[in-house]
């Protein structure tokens, strides 16, 4: 695994696809800015990384063309990334610093989450070989980039309409702008690092006043 593959393994946090997908890039104007999804490279090692938690297509469901990744088809992930971290905001009422300057209004944001959903025409299938156990999968007409923009953009319908929105927090430790899910009653943070900064940050704060800088971890 190249060091690029580790960045991008190591900034998957377990959370729903559309969260990866919002912490795919980091916004502090203080650090370098990161972007997993920022060309054709990084999004198809992004991609890669995340796919075997996309439904699974059908044998044969996908043009032809393999898996890679077009301009427009990284333009389009971005967009939903964009629109996805514009609805958080809204939902969490995140700080500043969550928010790009960039950013689409709510509306466009629920106009690309829309548009998107309906890149690609899926549907159940049953495959069930001889002499093994039947499964589900998807299939669909559309390329790949299309396959994969559309399920991340229905599973993103799917997360703000259902209870796992009143569960969507912003990471409020020092240096962090991810989103994350909490699935726990004492889960504060996105990550123990992060967990671990706050802390630090407010001993700081408590025994010399003023804010603790700490870095991204």
């Amino acid at each position: 695994m190249d060091q690029r593959e580790v960045a991008v393994h190591e900034a998957l946090l377990g959370e729903p696809l559309p969260v990866e997908l919002m912490n795919s890039i980091h916004i502090d104007r203080e650090v370098e800015i990161y972007d997993l999804v920022g060309d054709e490279t990084r999004a198809a090692g992004w991609v890669g990384a995340i796919s075997p938690r996309l439904p699974p297509a059908a044998d044969g469901g996908q043009e032809s063309g393999g898996t890679a990744l077009g301009e427009q088809d990284v333009r389009r992930l971005r967009a939903l990334r964009d629109a996805l971290r514009a609805l958080a905001a809204d939902v969490t009422q995140a700080p500043p610093q969550f928010v790009a300057p960039s950013a689409p209004s709510r509306q466009n944001a629920l106009e690309t989450v829309n548009r998107l959903s309906g890149r690609s025409r899926i549907w159940p299938v049953l495959e069930w070989p001889a002499g093994g156990e039947p499964t589900g999968a998807f299939d669909t007409s559309a390329a790949h980039g299309d396959y994969v923009v559309s399920s991340l953009a229905r599973q993103a319908s799917e997360l703000f309409s259902g209870p796992q929105r009143a569960r969507l927090r912003a990471c409020l430790a020092p240096g962090c702008d991810r989103y994350f899910i909490k699935d726990h009653s004492r889960r504060e943070w996105c990550t123990r690092a992060c967990g671990n900064r706050a802390r630090v940050a407010r001993h700081y704060r408590r025994h010399h006043g003023g804010a603790a800088r700490a870095p991204r971890g």
